[in-house]
């Protein structure tokens, strides 16, 4: 009887815990969060919609702009390319300082509400360079000039758009995925589907920029098209503001997330000539009772020169006083991880170059072909870039609730495939994207110059744009796969303070492909030129794009050799779960938010 009245208050104890989130996070007046009450899909579907707002006008700006600098502004067509490329570069490298201030300073909330209000900014102004007399570009019918002022503003507005995305991007992925409580299995789960709906969510954006925004810019106008993603993007963040009731906010740390690094760093070569320990429980390590904010991770053998940071010198007596002496396996264990996400963030910049080339050189070689569909409609060429967001929102409902949990039955693996081999999966289908694609350029520029007879005269034989859409689909396939894992990759093995940082490193490594793509190009352009005709010429039909292709073909195989000799070597983050009671009260510390 003693003994059931026991497990009885046992499992009472269980579930009055269960009432309150584990996590490290508070709600918005400062409180351990209620579970029933904050986070997870409730306060996530927020952040998808202001995140979804913001990607359409992203796609919908980013897509066709290339059209717009070679047809308004007259660019030729590396220099439309570079532009398009330095622009993308900065929009996935200001994340990187847009994530350290949301981590360190002001908090990932108010980030996301600051850089939106920044993107509208930037939407203002392009609309304002469509519309205001002496700021609209000049006529194109007229004159192949350009009008200086007109240049100057629009550039403005995209880089005002680039400074926004570089604070909303690291800090939304990262707030949403905050929503679900680590330390509980269900809610874990749900952050992996969360993932895979953002993917959703941005394909979705993808194919409503490429289709209903291109299209407007195409046939209606630009400044329309830019006034409509303002309004947008003003309405969700009105909705995103009105959820700070529903959110789970991390509390802040007390400390730049960079220093204990360089104290590891530091620590671990003062004691260079020390042994380490062959048991590791030797090493130093906080109690949980005493750790107010970090969850506790597990010790594990990569980088052990570090783990003399960890060993407790009796001759220094005060040295627990000193974390430039003596750090705990935790935050030896957080250095390694950023030291293990370097290879991987490597590897990610080859995707950024194919996602260059895939939203530029795919999209001028569209334009090429024949977009009629019919008589009365064409195809714009942006708009082919909306097949690969709709081939991905039907394969991520697929894999989320179908592929997955037949993979979890069969493994045993809660995350079902493995967050490395979704990667893999990836790179190895950029490798047939771009042999395809190749494959195609190759056909379309032995019918250039063809001449074909109709019942109206000799007309120009051109492809049709529909043998362009096998790239497209295995690209769509393949954002579902390398995008998504790289996302969840650079959130889950980042320590816990350095989350917004983790994506802006995911987005980073997008982004330096940007800048290498213009680099490659500049290189391949002069070597080619030098031997003989450049392989990138004024315009698609001069150029020799399928040797491009089959030359970064040669680069991902490469890529995905050097990716797979580090994943098989890789250790994922193991966390050491919490076992404390809570009991719902105002935690030190916790900032209360407005």
């Amino acid at each position: 009887m003693v003994q059931e009245m026991k497990r009885n208050g046992h499992k009472s104890e269980e579930k009055e815990e269960q009432k309150w989130v584990l996590d490290d996070c508070v709600d918005y007046k400062g409180r351990i969060p209620l579970r029933a009450a904050t986070g997870v899909w409730k306060a996530s579907l927020f952040v998808l919609a202001v995140s979804m707002s913001e990607r359409i006008a992203y796609f919908g700006l980013g897509s066709n702009l290339i059209t717009y600098l070679t047809r308004v502004m007259h660019q030729d067509l590396k220099t439309a390319t570079n532009n398009v490329n330095y622009w993308r570069g900065a929009t996935t490298l200001l994340p990187l300082i847009g994530g350290y201030v949301g981590d360190a300073y002001i908090g990932r909330f108010r980030m996301i509400l600051f850089s939106s209000l920044l993107y509208i900014k930037g939407l203002i102004m392009l609309t304002m360079s469509q519309f205001v007399p002496n700021l609209k570009p000049l006529n194109n019918d007229i004159s192949d000039q350009t009008n200086k002022v007109h240049e100057v503003v629009f550039y403005l507005g995209l880089y005002s758009l680039a400074l926004g995305t570089g604070g909303f991007r690291p800090c939304s992925v990262s707030f949403g995925a905050d929503q679900f409580d680590d330390e509980h299995l269900e809610e874990r789960k749900e952050k992996m589907s969360f993932f895979n709906w953002l993917t959703f969510v941005f394909s979705f954006a993808l194919l409503l920029g490429t289709t209903a925004i291109v299209y407007v810019q195409d046939f209606v106008s630009w400044g329309v098209a830019c006034l409509a993603l303002a309004i947008v993007m003003a309405l969700t963040i009105i909705a995103f503001y009105m959820g700070i009731p529903f959110y789970r906010y991390k509390m802040k740390p007390k400390e730049n997330p960079f220093l204990p690094i360089l104290q590891v760093l530091i620590a671990a070569v003062r004691k260079r000539n020390l042994s380490c320990p062959s048991n590791p429980a030797l090493l130093f390590e906080v109690p949980e009772s005493e750790n107010s904010q970090r969850r506790l991770l597990s010790h594990t053998s990569r980088f052990r020169f570090l783990d003399k940071a960890a060993i407790v010198e009796e001759k220094y007596t005060e040295e627990k006083e000193n974390p430039w002496r003596l750090a705990t396996v935790t935050r030896v264990e957080e250095t390694k991880l950023i030291l293990n996400v370097v290879p991987i963030w490597l590897t990610s910049a080859l995707v950024g170059v194919s996602v260059a080339y895939g939203t530029t050189l795919f999209v001028k070689q569209s334009a090429a072909m024949n977009l009629k569909i019919s008589n009365s409609f064409e195809i714009p060429p942006a708009s082919m870039l909306s097949l690969a967001g709709f081939v991905t929102m039907v394969f991520v409902p697929i894999y989320d609730r179908i592929i997955v949990p037949i993979v979890r039955k069969v493994t045993g693996n809660e995350r079902g495939i493995s967050m490395l081999r979704r990667i893999g999966i990836g790179l190895t289908l950029l490798i047939i994207v771009m042999a395809v694609a190749a494959l195609v350029e190759t056909k379309r520029l032995r019918m250039v110059g063809h001449e074909v007879v109709t019942e109206d005269g000799t007309k120009q034989e051109t492809m049709s744009l529909m043998w362009m859409i096998p790239q497209f689909i295995i690209i769509g396939i393949g954002n579902a796969f390398y995008l998504t894992g790289l996302q969840e990759y650079f959130y889950e093995e980042v320590p816990d303070s350095m989350r917004s940082i983790g994506m802006a490193l995911y987005l980073s490594g997008i982004g330096v492909g940007f800048f290498f793509s213009s680099f490659l190009l500049t290189i391949v352009d002069y070597v080619t030129g030098k031997i003989g005709k450049s392989w990138i010429a004024k315009d698609v039909n001069s150029s020799r794009l399928d040797k491009l292709y089959w030359l970064m073909v040669g680069l991902n195989i490469l890529n995905l050799f050097f990716f797979l000799f580090i994943a098989m070597r890789y250790t994922y983050k193991t966390v050491q779960m919490k076992a404390t009671e809570i009991d719902g009260s105002n935690a030190d510390g916790m900032e209360t938010l407005p």
